[in-house]
This record gives structure tokens, sequence and C-alpha cells, in this order.
């Protein structure tokens, strides 16, 4: 998040992160309960669909189980929405020791932004069980989209990972004003 965080702000692009509909739809239909999967996907697609629409440069944050089929479809359907209206999609691929990732869970920054992080245990609990029962990182050789990168961001600030984004893909800023791509935050 904090590294998207930093590509918006650089680029003045906008910024959806994954728990902008998953707080949402959380605080309207309950945690995990069908009519909250649901609304979260109708939101996202909604968003999605804005985007192409209205030509509008979007980076979307997501918690991918390479391991799962239906995560790789679902990010290759998004890949497709976007390429085939005439736009690009890149694929950043962000990997962390795990003792990092716990620590960065519990800043107040990251739980300002995803309130269902406040709750510390479960949010730790949450993240071991993910890390234990899924493949958060692709192996090494492989390569899912055209424009993938993949950045160890153990030792690295959110602006380094993102100048390494920026630089690697010869992203170009916008000339927006603030209110444009990152009103109220």
């Amino acid at each position: 998040m904090t590294v998207a965080e930093s590509i918006r702000d650089k680029l003045k692009y906008n910024l959806m992160i994954n728990h902008d509909s998953i707080e949402a739809s959380d605080r309207i239909f309950g945690f995990a309960t069908p009519a909250q999967k649901e609304f979260n996907s109708i939101f996202r697609e909604k968003a999605f669909e804005t985007a192409v629409k209205h030509n509008v440069d979007l980076i979307f944050t997501y918690v991918c189980a390479f391991d799962m089929q239906e995560d790789k479809d679902y990010l290759t359907a998004l890949a497709d929405q976007f390429t085939s209206s005439g736009g690009s999609f890149y694929f950043v691929e962000l990997r962390a020791d795990i003792s990092v990732r716990l620590q960065r869970n519990e800043t107040l920054h990251r739980m300002e932004r995803k309130p269902s992080k406040k709750d510390v245990e479960w949010s730790k609990a949450s993240l071991l069980r993910d890390a234990q029962n899924h493949q958060l990182n692709s192996e090494a050789d492989e390569i899912w989209f055209r424009n993938h990168i993949k950045i160890d961001n153990s030792d690295l600030s959110p602006d380094e990972a993102a100048d390494i984004v920026i630089n690697k893909f010869g992203l170009v800023p916008r000339d927006k004003e603030e209110r444009e791509y990152r009103y109220g935050m």
C-alpha cells in the first residue's frame, strides 16, 4: 500500500487499494458474508469500468495467491480489460520477509487506511495463515504478464521501491491537481 501511495504521489495517478472496497463492503454487509463478497466484487468491477471509460490512470493493490488459478484468471481478465481499450497494465510483485511484513502490518498509517487491521491479533493471525496456506509470490522464473516486475522491498523505503517501478516501466507523471487524484487523503 505504501509503495502504491508513493507511486500515486510521484505520478499523480489515482489509487484504489484493495481495502477501499473491503472496508466499505464490510461496514455495510458485515465481514466475509455472501453480501459483502458480492458487493466487494461489484465495487471493484465498477471502479475498473469507470477508470477505463474515463481514461484514468489507476493503481490497484491486491494480495495474490499465486497457487490459485482463480487469482491468475482474475488478474488476466483485469489486464485484458485495460489493454483491450488501448490502455496499459503493469504488474508489480512485491516481496518482503515475513518479519518485515508483520512489523509493517502494525503501523499506524496502515491501520488508518485499513480499519479492519486495528484488530492486531486477528490481522497478524490472518497474515500468518495466508503466508502458510498460499504461495504469495511467484516462482523465480515465473512471469505472468509482459509488464511484470518483481521487487524485494524488505530493505527498501516506499519511495525507493516506487522509483524502481517508475524507471523500469518509463512511467511519466500526469499534470493534475492534487484533488484530482488523492482528494481527502
